[in-house]
């Protein structure tokens, strides 16, 4: 599928904050501890808009995976996830990715976003950074959703643009929470 048709399948929707999400996420923290092993999968965070409260996102849960830097680790690893119905992004260069909950027919009710990569992959764990960030200062969490709500009308059907116009902003809050700590 080319970009426009995964875009029309797939559009930016953005909802108001689910309690649910929480939920959501711990469910499948769970089967990708029991799936992975705690060896493989050492640390398992929500991250993104569904992991602070009150903030609208779009309604795919986002997990960050630390997992171990060693050899033969992503072979192992995407083994176990293709044959339990995620999908690898080969296209993700920089770490490993996997979603589920995306159908041939659009998102399903339920979808996820896994990221996994060592620790020493700052820009992968600076997520978890600005996911504080916003959980501590409601009115910058605020200022972020006004951007996403107004990016996600502007480009309804291009998730990179979506994305990339998000970033200077992301970029910018992530420099404060780390100076902070």
């Amino acid at each position: 599928m080319n970009k426009d048709v995964l875009g029309k399948l797939y559009p930016i929707t953005i909802v108001p904050y689910d309690v649910n999400w929480t939920s959501l996420f711990e469910n499948e923290k769970q089967f990708l501890t029991n799936l992975l092993g705690s060896e493989i999968a050492l640390k398992i965070k929500h991250i993104g808009s569904t992991a602070v409260p009150n903030l609208s996102a779009k309604p795919t849960i986002d997990i960050l995976v630390e997992i171990p830097n060693k050899s033969g680790i992503c072979e192992l690893i995407m083994s176990k996830m293709n044959v339990n119905n995620y999908i690898h992004m080969k296209e993700q260069k920089n770490h490993l990715m996997f979603i589920k909950g995306y159908s041939p027919t659009g998102l399903e009710k339920e979808s996820f976003h896994i990221h996994m990569g060592s620790k020493d992959l700052d820009f992968l764990w600076d997520r978890v950074y600005f996911r504080d960030y916003l959980r501590e200062n409601l009115t910058v969490a605020k200022q972020y959703e006004e951007l996403k709500l107004k990016l996600a009308e502007t480009y309804k059907y291009d998730r990179e643009a979506y994305t990339e116009n998000k970033t200077e902003f992301i970029r910018q809050i992530t420099r404060l929470a780390k100076e902070r700590h």
